[in-house]
């Protein structure tokens, strides 16, 4: 019996080259989707950086606002929601900078996607001297990395804007704000609360009324999120207030 092995590997070859082309065309789709981000509100994040009361410094990796006086020495590493411009959280997040003087650090996420950005919170708290209480925190999928990184030693207490966590930190000693929005259409309230086991006894809820999924940023309507009732500069009111009382 004799077999005919040009036409196999022929064959295998063919084959081989198929595989290799769909991989290619999966990998450039997920990288032109993964890239299109939902743009920041150009307005809304100029308005931070016109602040004389706020300092911006943006690097390869995070933007980074700081108070121009008195600085708190407490920090927020907060990680921006999945394909969102980090830069679309500045405005809303610049008013607990300004009012009790806490330093933030938005995270750029590798391929704008915080679940796959496996960089250890150091690569983003070194980026600040001077701060001696470090919070974590972030938005949608984002507050997901954020409770990932919450282990971390130099960590007092974990933020959730609009999310909740996946891994059990119901036994830390953490301290833990969750603000949510009545009209999320996303991170609904159901959501909130079934996972809200995962999060220790004395954490602590609160609700923005008339918010939903993207009131946390500035970057336009989400598809399947509900309808806010509330303006950003509202919304921004409301945020700082909520993380002001809570001692950010």
């Amino acid at each position: 019996m004799t077999t005919n092995r040009p036409r196999i590997r022929r064959r295998v070859l063919r084959i081989s080259t198929a595989v290799v082309s769909v991989l290619a065309v999966v990998i450039v789709v997920f990288l032109v989707w993964a890239n299109s981000v939902m743009q920041g509100e150009r307005p809304a994040a100029l308005e931070v950086w016109r602040n004389p009361a706020i300092s911006v410094t943006s690097t390869d990796h995070s933007i980074v606002m700081s108070p121009t006086e008195n600085p708190s020495g407490t920090g927020l590493v907060f990680v921006p929601g999945a394909r969102v411009d980090p830069y679309a959280y500045m405005y809303k997040l610049s008013g607990i900078v300004e009012e009790t003087g806490a330093t933030v650090v938005i995270t750029k996420p590798t391929l704008n996607l915080a679940l796959l950005d496996t960089r250890p919170l150091d690569t983003f708290t070194q980026d600040v001297a001077g701060i001696s209480n470090w919070y974590v925190g972030g938005h949608s999928l984002g507050g997901v990395r954020a409770c990932l990184l919450a282990d971390s030693p130099e960590v007092t207490g974990l933020i959730l804007f609009a999310s909740y966590c996946a891994n059990d930190l119901s036994a830390s000693t953490l301290r833990v704000l969750s603000i949510s929005g009545s009209d999320d259409g996303l991170s609904t309230p159901e959501k909130i609360e079934a996972a809200a086991q995962l999060l220790p006894d004395d954490t602590v809820f609160d609700v923005i009324v008339g918010a939903n999924h993207a009131s946390f940023g500035d970057y336009g309507v989400q598809p399947g999120d509900g309808t806010a009732s509330l303006d950003s500069a509202q919304m921004r009111d409301q945020l700082t207030a909520a993380l002001a009382e809570f001692g950010l």
